[in-house]
């Protein structure tokens, strides 16, 4: 499969994720630890396909400060979403299981910001990855 085409799955799957955390934001009691890892996912298939479509092979990690300066080896524009990436890594993990984390609507909030940053710095940069032919 080429890599424009694989790059391109990783932006339906992470599209998939931003649109169903914004899609629970309606179920009451609205579930902030879900839409916050959701967002996560997002930013991370987002990342993760940007390194495939420059024939990278992306880790198997949910750390997005490691994807994000691996992106960054291929364009230095990604500092530009480097705070973004790190506010979204703590959701990739802690959300999953049940731990003392709480996180408040202000939070959901950021991760939805964060989340919507990076889809759209990525899509900037390589609208390849979006456009089909």
């Amino acid at each position: 499969m080429a890599k424009i085409a694989q790059a391109r799955e990783w932006t339906i799957l992470a599209d998939m994720d931003l649109k169903s955390a914004e899609y629970l934001q309606n179920m009451y009691p609205v579930p902030i630890e879900i839409i916050c890892y959701h967002c996560q996912q997002s930013a991370e298939k987002y990342l993760k396909g940007f390194l495939v479509l420059h024939n990278i092979n992306p880790p198997k990690i949910h750390d997005l400060d490691v994807l994000c300066k691996l992106c960054k080896y291929i364009a230095d524009s990604f500092d530009i979403i480097a705070d973004q990436c790190s506010d979204l890594t703590a959701f990739g993990i802690q959300p999953r299981y049940p731990t003392d984390l709480i996180l408040e609507e202000q939070d959901m909030k950021l991760a939805l910001e964060s989340a919507k940053i990076i889809r759209d710095f990525i899509h900037s940069i390589a609208p390849e990855m979006y456009t089909l032919d």
